[in-house]
């Protein structure tokens, strides 16, 4: 078959071209701004990606399907041909992904608002260590999975991918996991997120509950027994269900957890086993991850008790690039960079700091870059969660796509707890500002800056001024 992909430079699309191409298809495709490393590996895996928009591209390589990224939307120049010339079939990322690279296999698809991608990469390296090469598709960069973020797997083997309640296509509405054919689905949490396309709690609750209703008979959902939001969604009594949590009551309970500055621990029970966890990360959620990613991956092994699982591949996992990674280490300053966007995940890394450095002063960066979060809607939380930080700068935020009366309003935030608390113009003065405050202040400092996105480098400038 030919394949030909509109946006292909995409983290998760460029990975489905790749694993496409080594599924024997004859893959092509273009972008705009083509990038590193996406653009290597899709040179080096033998797919033809070309620079920006020519409807005669398309027409040359006459193909049997065309695959619309997400991020492209209507005006697009070979968008536009696709459609009016009626000459080619054309379908969603979220689809092909279903029809092709699942299909019948098992798939174990990890769900909910925070925590997909560490606990998908955990799912994957664990069946992979109880003897399954098994396929997956990672939103980010594992650092103990040779592949990467995408592997093709045996064909008769299951398929781990990250399940995303955003929405699958500008033709298509629907959340992109109601194509992944989920036979165990985890929730890891449910929150109010991506106010751009979700209009409340409510709204989300309901795709969540549209996911589950998906589910065969022989599957089932391993879902957060500490989550009201879960709780609150309707009985699923067509499969069965697994609940993970700290409550007496949970089917996999955790509990006794600690953590330092080499990393945490904690215990693990199910049945008439315990045993105890030891590993590199840190935070009360990646100890919920690590025992939801056991509970998928037992399920999908047909083990009864989770850990009758070899759970070592934990001792040495690294954890996902951009999730907390350490990216300065001095005597006096240590600085992390962290994919928070959503104040529960900015919370949760706080309190995991703190707990981590009780002897020095935090400080938290935030660069209100998602679509949620340039809106008012979380603005209250937001203050909330920084005010656990010793100091808290606030980004720049460009709102300018965001109806003015929906748009935050960083300089309210900062006015909420003012002895603490700055919002800047220009990510370029916050910067101007820490860097001065940081060497000016006696203590031991640690920082962390939240961003989805670049926060224009800042923190690696930072990170370089200081080392």
């Amino acid at each position: 078959m030919r394949i030909y992909f509109i946006g292909v430079c995409g983290t998760a699309t460029g990975n489905v071209a790749i694993l496409m191409k080594r599924l024997g298809h004859d893959v092509a495709g273009s972008d705009t701004g083509m990038y590193e490393p996406m653009k290597s590996a899709l040179h080096n895996a033998g797919v033809r990606a070309e620079e920006g928009w020519n409807p005669s591209r398309i027409e040359a390589f006459a193909p049997d399907i065309v695959v619309v990224g997400n991020a492209i939307s209507r005006m697009n120049p070979e968008l536009e041909f696709i459609l009016d010339g009626r000459r080619y079939e054309y379908t969603s990322l979220p689809d092909l992904i279903g029809s092709k690279l699942i299909g019948r296999r098992k798939s174990l698809v990890i769900c909910g608002t925070h925590g997909k991608t560490t606990t998908t990469s955990i799912a994957a390296g664990l069946l992979r260590a109880n003897g399954l090469n098994a396929g997956w598709l990672i939103g980010g960069i594992p650092k103990n999975l040779s592949e990467g973020g995408a592997n093709l797997g045996d064909l008769n083997a299951p398929f781990v991918i990250e399940g995303d309640e955003y929405d699958t296509a500008f033709f298509d509405k629907r959340s992109k996991f109601l194509h992944y054919r989920p036979h165990t689905l985890l929730i890891n949490n449910l929150e109010f997120d991506h106010a751009d396309i979700f209009r409340d709690l409510v709204d989300v609750k309901r795709t969540f509950t549209h996911v589950r209703r998906i589910v065969p008979p022989r599957g089932c959902i391993v879902e957060n027994s500490d989550d009201a939001n879960i709780a609150d969604l309707e009985p699923t009594p067509w499969t069965r269900r697994f609940s993970v949590g700290f409550g007496k009551s949970a089917f996999l309970r955790i509990s006794d957890f600690a953590e330092n500055l080499g990393g945490s621990e904690f215990a693990l029970s199910c049945g008439k086993k315990n045993i105890r966890i030891k590993w590199g990360l840190h935070g009360v959620f990646n100890a919920r991850n690590a025992a939801m990613a056991a509970a998928g991956a037992a399920n999908v092994l047909e083990l009864e008790n989770p850990l009758d699982l070899d759970l070592s591949f934990l001792e040495n996992f690294g954890g996902v690039m951009r999730r907390q990674e350490l990216i300065l280490d001095t005597p006096r300053i240590a600085a992390y960079e962290d994919f928070g966007h959503h104040p529960t995940a900015i919370r949760l890394t706080l309190e995991s700091l703190k707990a981590r450095y009780p002897d020095r002063k935090l400080i938290a960066c935030f660069e209100p870059r998602s679509n949620t979060a340039k809106r008012k809607v979380l603005q209250k939380e937001f203050a909330d969660s920084l005010s656990l930080a010793d100091m808290a700068y606030i980004g720049f935020a460009d709102t300018s796509k965001v109806p003015a009366d929906m748009r935050i309003d960083t300089a309210a935030i900062a006015a909420e707890n003012p002895e603490k608390t700055l919002a800047f113009n220009s990510n370029e003065e916050l910067l101007e500002k820490l860097e001065s405050d940081a060497r000016s202040m006696p203590e031991k400092l640690v920082c962390v800056f939240f961003s989805n996105g670049s926060f224009g480098s800042i923190h690696t400038k930072f990170a370089k001024d200081f080392a």
